[in-house]
């Protein structure tokens, strides 16, 4: 199912929106109470333009030990395992234990320390634990996107060379599948299993309770070596897995200092909740989302599906979410869908205008005002981030005007994730945010109006592409890594992004489409001759159509079709043309399959080293 099909099923119920007492008495001669009561909401609301105390952390093992030992008896996660059922919690000391006796099962039991495992399944906790295991020691995580077809999986296991596969039960069909073509698998440990094959497929639940027993009986050995903060640490690829697709090499060092910028700049506490939605091997999930709240105290809330969202928030009542623009905006659509439905739309305006007015005196009231609305999602959201694509401002100025705090965070996968952020104390809706104080922003050959590609040096930074050096040379110029963004900074130091350089595709939800991937895939097709893959822009639709733009092979078609190219109109030429476009979209995930073709009569226009001028292309109307 598509992302976008699930998010209708997201249900918001109009009849909630009209107990608004809140509302109703906004403008009552007693709604705010006694004076001190605004002095305390504007201590509450009026923060300096300083940050706040950041950690120093040089590892993620540190963060762990610290944060289990502090936080030992308070909540970490919340996962449901039965619909009907309330939410299991799961401490921090438990999930301690987890990870240090599955930790030492993978290293000492199946012999995995210092190995690639890779990591593949929905959000679970034990995809938390096999996450953390990894990366306190047990050996080098490469976590994978759930949907990858099985092809693309055995190629990427191949590629990598990884050496054990942890996966979900829903994945397990998947898995066997592939695992006959997988000859350096050593080990296929299935999560919430007991099992122990002898053909290498073990339970999750076996390798945890090898690893207690062991802990047991002997010296531990996960935590027996000091850990290089600047080692290869996790393996991330930012694509498919066909040979152009790159894998990012990040250091533990990267992940800890992104915790470390994070604390600079947002507030959180032991008494925040983070919803995990996005899933785990999207590194904002698995840095901004699990390991930096991790560090701060604070709990996680497994999301059981996005149909589930707003129930899950009535249940555990979180305080922040970070998920993508097409989600919030999804959210946005629903609730003002609701509050018109519920007939308090005109209300709603007028509190907005009213308590904006408010604000601009000093005093925010509009947590209050406006709690009403925050009692349909468990009563205490307060947080919300919007991450991997660019989102319509007018959605987060809503979310501020209704007393939401709205950050945006800016980064790739090669700066694990986050360069660049909001601060929560000095908010400013379109902007990507300040350059964390651990790494550099430039501009680099910026125009007369201060816009040019950005370039990011310092701590979050990746190592490098992983067995790729010609790759990571092109992106790394002296530490200076080069985004393939576009964009400016302005007086005040905050950083705007304008579009890209780079071929790269980004969907509305964050998913990367890379077009030399497809360009390498269409090109083993007979029929076509050259082609070159772009998002296009096409009236009415919102996300950018992957289109290829191509010059048919007449020769390799008329001897595959017995036809002529005189003989050949362009209707059959299309025709042939979208039958093999349609074979290399039948083994691509739906969000990068080509939706529209384009055939061009001539040569592309080539630099002397023969490779296409796309922004030259780009600029003719012949289409």
């Amino acid at each position: 199912m598509r992302f976008e099909d699930k998010i209708k099923k997201i249900k918001l119920s109009p009849k909630k929106w009209k107990e608004t007492k809140n509302l109703d008495s906004l403008y009552d001669s007693d709604f705010f109470g006694k004076a001190e009561n605004i002095e305390q909401y504007l201590e509450k609301t009026r923060k300096g333009k300083e940050c706040y105390p950041h950690t120093d952390f040089k590892t993620v093992r540190e963060i762990f030990l610290y944060a289990t030992e502090k936080y030992k008896d308070n909540v970490l996660f919340l996962e449901k395992y039965n619909k009907k059922a309330p939410f299991t919690e799961i401490s921090y000391g438990q999930f301690a234990e987890d990870v240090l006796s599955f930790g030492e099962g993978l290293s000492r039991s199946l012999k995995l320390k210092g190995e690639k495992v890779l990591i593949i399944g929905e959000t679970t906790y034990q995809w938390y634990v096999s996450y953390m295991a990894l990366l306190c020691g047990a050996g080098i995580a490469v976590p994978v996107d759930k949907e990858l077809p099985d092809n693309e999986l055995e190629m990427l296991i191949n590629r990598s060379d990884v050496r054990g596969v942890i996966f979900t039960p829903k994945k397990k069909k998947s898995v066997h599948h592939v695992a006959k073509n997988c000859p350096n698998v050593k080990y296929f440990i299935e999560m919430y299993s007991s099992d122990h094959d002898e053909d290498g497929f073990v339970g999750f639940d076996f390798v945890k309770n090898d690893g207690s027993f062991l802990r047991d009986i002997s010296e531990p050995i996960l935590l027996s070596e000091e850990i290089d903060p600047d080692a290869f640490a996790l393996l991330i690829f930012t694509s498919g897995t066909t040979s152009n697709s790159k894998g990012v090499m990040i250091s533990n060092s990267n992940l800890a200092y992104n915790v470390n910028a994070i604390t600079a700049f947002v507030d959180l506490h032991p008494d925040d909740r983070l919803l995990s939605v996005l899933p785990l091997h999207h590194t904002y999930e698995s840095t901004v989302g699990f390991i930096y709240p991790m560090a701060m105290g604070a709990s996680v809330t497994i999301c059981q599906g996005l149909r589930y969202i707003v129930s899950d928030m009535e249940e555990t009542s979180p305080t922040s979410i970070i998920a993508v623009p097409v989600l919030i905006e999804a959210l946005y659509k629903k609730i003002n869908k609701a509050i018109e439905k519920s007939g308090k739309a005109g209300t709603i305006k007028s509190a907005i205008s009213f308590t904006n007015g408010l604000k601009a005196m000093g005093i925010n009231v509009k947590r209050k005002v406006f709690q009403d609305i925050y009692d349909n999602f468990g009563g205490r959201l307060r947080i919300f981030v919007s991450a991997a694509a660019p989102i319509d401002p007018t959605v987060g100025k809503w979310l501020e005007d209704i007393g939401m705090t709205f950050l945006q965070g800016y980064g790739l996968t090669e700066t694990a994730p986050i360069a660049a952020l909001t601060p929560d104390f000095d908010r400013r809706v379109g902007s990507a945010g300040m350059p964390v104080w651990c790494d550099e922003i430039k501009i680099n050959d910026a125009n007369d109006k201060g816009e040019g590609e950005i370039w990011i040096k310092g701590k979050t930074v990746m190592l490098g592409y992983f067995e790729d050096e010609e790759a990571t040379a092109e992106v790394l110029n002296d530490g200076w890594f080069n985004s393939g963004d576009l964009g400016y900074i302005d007086k005040d130091g905050f950083l705007y992004i304008t579009g890209r350089s780079k071929n790269v595709i980004v969907t509305q939800n964050g998913k990367n489409i890379y077009p030399e991937e497809l360009e390498a895939l269409l090109n083993q097709k007979d029929e076509i001759l050259e082609c070159m893959v772009y998002g296009k822009e096409v009236p009415k639709e919102k996300e950018l159509v992957v289109t290829v733009r191509l010059i048919p092979d007449y020769k390799a078609i008329e001897e595959k079709y017995q036809v002529s190219e005189e003989e050949l109109n362009e209707e059959e030429l299309e025709k042939i043309l979208w039958k093999a476009i349609k074979e290399v979209n039948s083994n691509l995930t739906n969000y990068k399959t080509v939706k529209r073709m384009e055939i061009k009569h001539g040569p592309f226009e080539k630099t002397t080293t023969m490779k296409i001028k796309r922004f030259a292309e780009l600029q003719k109307e012949e289409y």
